[in-house]
């Protein structure tokens, strides 16, 4: 059945039975993914999910439900569903949004991107690999060589009136390089996302996957101490990731978060500003309306290091009696609505990566971290952190270092935030939102080196 002739018969047989309150979600995510290894594919992979969520206002309780399936006997299927279901919940019904004008026009969908074959995708896949391997010697393997692409379409229609869609595309590659000399073997990894293939060029992809792995060979162990610090744009994303749940209202108002009672306080360094763009080109959580069907806009979440709002729901914001920002999310057509951002990132500044290391006397840079979900307390802040990186004296890098250990707060760090560079990046970490940082100096953070 058509989706909204599905949509037409599920209001129709619940206004019948009662219903004050209804609404549709329908999601639709289709993708394609392949890994090789050493020119022969590993893993293939081509799948299509779709499906609804209802809720409904029944004898003033909200009920929920949810199906793969849009026929007639789904209709009946839901809506008894709510009904049992909606007696049993003992939250206060939320109203539905009824919409309004302020949608903005835009569609995220890349026709240039979905006209691209699967051969195609697999072929530019190989021909990187083998760039790969013929760039140096030193290259093993490739731990990781992926391609995968994804289309996401989303509606949502209530018996107000409100009837609105959305759909984005994109495509990502991922190569992690292993190299050895003599007996030392280290890696890295390269991502990179794009909503046009043809805009890549193997050889470039090859090279700075290769050098990338190649730069942490010969690491030296350094004096345990406070340094001067620069985390990279990649380093930096996956740390912001990580914390970012800390500025949801629900965490605030579950007191989940150390930003409770900050709003219009200073909490990060003036030289910072975090935006939320929902209307970002090329963002992987772009789109015009949340998962509750609110507009969404562009949003100053830290304005020259003073916090100036939460992300909010429709619930979070009538708890604290303010308009919702157009975050309430549902990470599938199954989950309840909750909380999240959508383009996450830290505002860039002028100064080049480069520049930035040029400043320091002495330094360590950090380029990448490692457990992040184990190390880090998203309430409190505080982490400790496994990191590789680069040791820093006269504004020139000396080598990279053994393996560290970084330990500090992150609430204290974006207070320490001394410079902001212009290489914005994002981090892959989708499940938090899409998350970017450029690379940043800290005045200091303790350092122990292995």
């Amino acid at each position: 059945m058509e989706l909204l002739t599905f949509r037409d018969q599920l209001f129709a047989e619940g206004e019948k039975l009662g219903f004050t309150d209804l609404e549709l979600y329908y999601e639709k995510q289709s993708g394609f993914g392949c890994q090789i290894y050493k020119g022969e594919i590993d893993d293939y992979r081509s799948s299509t999910v779709n499906g609804v969520s209802v809720r409904g206002l029944y004898n003033g309780k909200m009920g929920y439900a949810y199906t793969e399936k849009l026929d007639e006997d789904s209709v009946s299927f839901l809506l008894d569903n709510i009904k049992e279901n909606s007696s049993l919940i003992e939250d206060d019904p939320q109203d539905l949004f009824e919409g309004n004008t302020n949608y903005e026009k835009i569609d995220f969908y890349s026709t240039r991107l979905s006209e691209i074959s699967i051969e195609e995708k697999i072929d530019f896949l190989k021909k990187v690999e083998k760039k790969i391997y013929d760039y140096d010697k030193r290259v093993v393997q490739t731990d990781y060589a992926a391609i995968q692409d994804q289309l996401v379409e989303k509606a949502l229609f209530n018996n107000k009136g409100l009837a609105l869609q959305d759909r984005n595309n994109f495509l990502f590659v991922v190569f992690s390089v292993v190299v050895k000399e003599n007996d030392e073997i280290k890696s890295d990894f390269y991502f990179k996302l794009t909503k046009d293939l043809h805009s890549l060029n193997p050889e470039d992809i090859a090279k700075e996957a290769v050098e990338k792995s190649l730069s942490h060979l010969g690491g030296k162990s350094y004096s345990n101490k406070t340094y001067p610090v620069i985390l990279n744009n990649f380093a930096a994303s996956s740390l912001l990731a990580t914390f970012s749940p800390s500025f949801s209202a629900k965490s605030v108002q579950d007191n989940q978060s150390r930003l409770k009672g900050k709003i219009d306080h200073k909490i990060a360094s003036s030289v910072v500003t975090l935006v939320d763009n929902p209307h970002l080109p090329d963002g992987i959580r772009s789109g015009t309306f949340d998962s509750e069907g609110v507009p969404t806009k562009q949003l100053t979440i830290v304005e020259d290091g003073v916090l100036k709002t939460y992300f909010h729901n429709l619930k979070t914001a009538n708890k604290d009696g303010v308009e919702p920002t157009g975050h309430g999310h549902k990470s599938s057509y199954k989950d309840s609505v909750g909380v999240s951002p959508s383009n996450f990132y830290v505002e860039p500044g002028n100064k080049s990566y480069e520049e930035l290391y040029a400043g320091l006397e002495e330094g360590i840079i950090i380029t990448s971290l490692a457990g992040l979900h184990s190390g880090a307390n998203p309430i409190s802040g505080d982490f400790s952190l496994a990191a590789d990186g680069f040791y820093v004296k006269d504004g020139k890098i000396v080598s990279p270092t053994n393996q560290m250990t970084i330990a500090g707060n992150f609430f204290e760090l974006m207070q320490d935030i001394v410079d902001v560079g212009s290489d914005l990046i994002f981090s892959p970490m989708d499940s938090y939102g899409y998350i970017g940082s450029p690379s940043l100096t800290i005045k200091g953070l303790a350092v122990t080196v292995d």
